[in-house]
């Protein structure tokens, strides 16, 4: 097969030999689970538990209060112990119901799994609501919303996400590997929700056994699999997009102007446990992996687990951290400490000690343009940092620099260790809040 790609990127060592070989293993569940009302891109659930209440795993516990919003459900069965704010991984202290496990782990008597063939795309795409499916690979961007494209904006095509490009993270790749026919049939009904014909499941082709693994399970159900450079940030749903099909996502657009819906593997398995079985999405699989990790592992993990007890089941850390990343190097999120959960996006927890991580000292821009070849968007990263340092956010807007996706590229190609990405943050932010004020 030919190998697809998008103009752009870099080429970050992969580092996923930790955890790459290493099986799904199923996290024992730790006596409290922390539970945030945020866990995804919308509006927060709102709880409908109160303390002392006794649930059920699977359990609605807080609703959703905008379409842009999900439900958020019970990861087992116990009581509510609490209702208040906790670490959240986004660094905030954030609304969330902590729930002391009972240990039997019982499933709410009501949920019950559905007949595909009986059930129109309406009721379907209000069943994954219901279910709280998210996007997995990080975005959290509600399934529901991405299933309901207006009338004028038809989609063709339904491309599934089995890039996983970020460093380390291997949590894709054995979900392709271990759960191939489940992640089939959720894509089979993410076609009939959306009415198209056309899938394609797109993954780098560093991962030939999942390659071969996911085309022998399409091959009798009219899905293509499609081998990609291995590059980052290849998984990025417009440079996806841009690899698979060769359109463009308009500037301050969505797949679904071009006629595409992008969907990760992962959410495409938990789709199919939503309808086929009825159960919400209360757990998710999460690579534990870096230097510093004694045993990386992928962990089928209880939404609300803390990050702490995960890395207990991982025996610990070499030597002292320095660094705690939930998710993947590039794009995720810097943890003050251990004490937040584990939530819906958590593709990966990683850890590192002081002697793995460069030690750098910022220079000058040298003009050398190495930002601007990188830019999978095509921006000028130095212009635009340029006048965010000066706070001139006109200028900045007139460079586009809300297009940015914050992908790190052109900070990781920096001879100078400019901290552009940063700088095109803090632009965007500037832009925001002129906007706001207007």
């Amino acid at each position: 097969m030919d190998k697809k790609t998008f103009v752009g990127g870099v080429h970050p060592p992969d580092c996923k030999h930790y955890s790459a070989a290493k099986p799904i293993e199923v996290c024992p569940l730790p006596e409290q689970l922390i539970i945030p009302l945020s866990q995804h891109i919308g509006a927060p659930a709102k709880e409908i538990v109160t303390v002392g209440d006794q649930v059920f795993k699977g359990q609605t516990i807080a609703n959703a209060t905008a379409f842009v919003s999900v439900p958020i459900h019970a990861a087992t069965s116990g009581r509510v112990m609490a209702i208040e704010p906790r670490p959240h991984p986004s660094g905030k202290l954030l609304p969330a119901i902590v729930i002391e496990v009972d240990g039997e782990d019982r499933w709410d008597p009501s949920l019950k799994g559905l007949d595909v063939a009986h059930w129109n795309s309406d009721e379907l795409r209000q069943r994954i609501k219901a279910a709280g499916i998210v996007g997995m690979g990080g975005a959290t961007f509600p399934t529901h919303v991405k299933l309901s494209p207006p009338d004028d904006k038809p989609i063709d095509t339904l491309i599934i996400n089995g890039v996983e490009c970020e460093s380390y993270l291997t949590a894709d790749h054995r979900m392709m590997l271990e759960h191939s026919e489940k992640i089939i049939d959720g894509i089979n009904i993410l076609r009939r929700v959306l009415g198209v014909k056309q899938a394609i499941i797109g993954i780098e082709s560093n991962k030939p056994d999942a390659i071969a693994c996911m085309t022998k399970a399409a091959a009798a159900h009219d899905i293509e699999v499609q081998a990609l450079e291995v590059k980052y940030p290849q998984g990025a749903e417009k440079q996806l997009i841009d690899a698979v099909l060769k359109r463009e996502v308009p500037s301050g657009g969505l797949p679904m102007d071009i006629g595409v819906v992008v969907q990760n593997v992962s959410t495409a398995a938990a789709v199919s446990d939503a309808i086929r079985l009825g159960h919400p999405l209360v757990e998710r699989v999460i690579t534990i992996s870096g230097p510093a990790v004694v045993e990386a592992k992928n962990l089928l993990v209880r939404i609300g687990t803390p990050m702490e007890f995960l890395l207990q089941q991982c025996d610990g850390i070499k030597y002292e951290l320095d660094k705690i990343i939930m998710g993947g190097p590039m794009m995720g999120q810097s943890q003050l400490s251990l004490a937040a959960p584990a939530i819906r996006g958590t593709s990966g927890l990683l850890l590192f000690g002081h002697q793995d991580l460069p030690h750098i000292e910022v220079g000058t821009c040298i003009r050398c343009g190495r930002c601007v070849t990188a830019c999978p968007l095509h921006l000028l990263p130095a212009t635009i940092a340029s006048y965010a340092i000066l706070g001139r956010f006109d200028e900045a807007e007139d460079y586009c620099a809300h297009d940015c996706m914050e992908c790190g590229c052109c900070t990781f190609q920096c001879p100078a260790n400019r901290p552009l990405v940063q700088n095109l943050r803090y632009a965007k932010a500037g832009i925001l809040a002129k906007q706001r004020r207007t």
